[in-house]
């Protein structure tokens, strides 16, 4: 089975009959059983993707195949699917089984997507290198002795080392772009509601997204056409209509682009990241763009203020696992009180732990004006911020992390240095916007660096496009 690079190319093949739907699934569960060290999948639905690709074969032969016929896709276990696991990297959900299909996923199985398993992620989607799962970390396929970036991390490697043609995950602070950077694929952020939420195991709900990890930006163009849109099940879903992305992929002209001067000047940045970042500025320049350094005054406060924000959210929504109706629950319980104690003491990992605690305190009501209520309006300065900046440039671009994958271990021990792993990342969550990772080079061991570009709200369709043009010197990605 020869490796596809786009969507584009494999619907060619489809069409013509040189491959099947299933003869894609088939491959993809092989390459899944022969690469099972990298841990990516949690749950392979090898009968269900089976009979999901035979039905879509025959669409195929009908003419009646939707948009997305033949592409086989793995889900973030954050995502509901009906009649399947779904435990968010966690031993609090062991056994728990979806009753409901997330709106996402169902538009995507609605376009004829085949689903073949669910991907491992950091606990809850807390951590930046998928470290924090219960069940092991998964491994960068292009150096196992490193992290591939959380918290979508075995999303990212499924589509890195081919497992599946694309993955959808989860950004909160960076979960789908970081990633995708670390993993040399593309990683799209839409802005926030632009997807429902309906089905995703909540993070933190005022910075959760939902968006698609693919070799291509067209693919994700794609994808993200499909899942967009209003939602009954979601009252904070967005009215706006959703554009044709995919078709909607011309450069519309020149821009005038900002980067953020500190992401060049800092000597928290690897040398390697600056050096793809000038040459993709330098690039930019020569095509006749105008590039102009910008600075964020605010942008020591990103990072205090998302965590300030999403611990405290993240102790509201996992308070709901407590070993009563759902999940695990632990032997050595004598009471209600050493139930829920012991439960989710034995059933939450440690980062999960700790993020609850800290939520916890900044809500208390001693502390929740000092830390929580400082906390808002801080997000609001900054994305008032950036949107002064957005009435000067058209798009703003960054750095998607200051280094390449660190090795395995590296940071667990000290979580200020993980945490800074999102300070690029951290302020499209903050204010709402879109921003897309795109792999636009490598440092000298070959590892990927991503540069991500951010959009005003709700400018996907300007954002994709102008991705589309800098694919140019996007490098073939990895096949093994």
């Amino acid at each position: 089975m020869k490796y596809y690079s786009s969507f584009r190319s494999l619907q060619q093949d489809l069409r013509q009959g040189t491959t099947s739907c299933l003869a894609m699934v088939d491959y993809y569960l092989n390459r899944i059983e022969n690469h099972t060290h990298l841990n990516a999948f949690l749950d392979v639905y090898a009968d269900d993707a089976r009979t999901q690709a035979s039905r879509v074969d025959a669409k195929l032969a009908a003419g009646t195949a939707g948009k997305l016929a033949g592409m086989v896709i793995g889900i973030k276990d954050l995502l509901c699917y009906a009649d399947h696991g779904v435990q968010g990297g966690s031993k609090i959900l062991n056994g728990f089984v979806s009753q409901f299909t997330a709106t996402a996923v169902q538009r995507l199985l609605d376009a004829d997507a085949v689903i073949i398993g669910r991907q491992n992620c950091d606990e809850f989607g807390m951590g930046s290198s998928n470290e924090n799962s219960a069940f092991g970390p998964v491994r960068n396929a292009f150096d196992e002795s490193r992290v591939p970036g959380g918290s979508s991390g075995g999303s990212a490697v499924a589509v890195q080392a081919d497992l599946c043609f694309a993955s959808i995950g989860t950004d909160t602070g960076g979960s789908v772009r970081q990633p995708a950077a670390f993993c040399g694929v593309v990683g799209l952020k839409p802005t926030y509601s632009r997807v429902s939420r309906w089905g995703l195991l909540a993070y933190a709900s005022s910075f959760d997204t939902i968006g698609p990890i693919t070799r291509c930006v067209e693919d994700a163009a794609l994808i993200l056409e499909v899942m967009a849109g209003a939602d009954e099940q979601d009252s904070t879903v967005s009215q706006t209509p959703v554009p044709a992305y995919s078709e909607k992929l011309t450069s519309g002209g020149l821009r005038k682009i900002g980067y953020f001067r500190e992401s060049i000047d800092s000597e928290g940045v690897d040398e390697s990241v600056k050096a793809v970042l000038r040459q993709t500025i330098e690039r930019l320049q020569a095509e006749g763009h105008t590039l102009v350094p910008i600075d964020f005054p605010l942008a020591h406060y990103y990072l205090p203020t998302y965590y300030i924000l999403t611990t405290a959210e993240v102790s509201s929504n996992l308070s709901r696992y407590d070993g009563v109706r759902y999940g695990y629950r632990s032997p050595q319980a004598v009471d209600l009180d050493s139930l829920y104690r012991l439960s989710r003491t034995e059933g939450l990992g440690s980062e999960a732990r700790k993020r609850i605690l800290l939520g916890t305190f900044v809500l208390s009501a001693n502390y929740y004006d000092a830390y929580y209520t400082k906390a808002q309006r801080v997000r609001r300065l900054i994305k008032e911020e950036i949107e002064r900046h957005f009435q000067e440039v058209d798009f703003i671009l960054y750095p998607t992390t200051p280094s390449v994958a660190f090795p395995l271990g590296e940071k667990s021990s000290d979580p200020l240095k993980e945490f800074l792993a999102d300070i690029f990342t951290v302020q499209a969550n903050l204010t709402g916007t879109p921003a897309i990772s795109l792999p636009l080079g490598k440092d000298r061991q070959g590892l990927p660096v991503g540069i991500q570009v951010i959009a005003p709200a709700f400018g996907e369709e300007q954002l994709l496009a102008f991705a589309k043009s800098l694919e140019g010197i996007t490098e073939p990605q990895l096949t093994m």
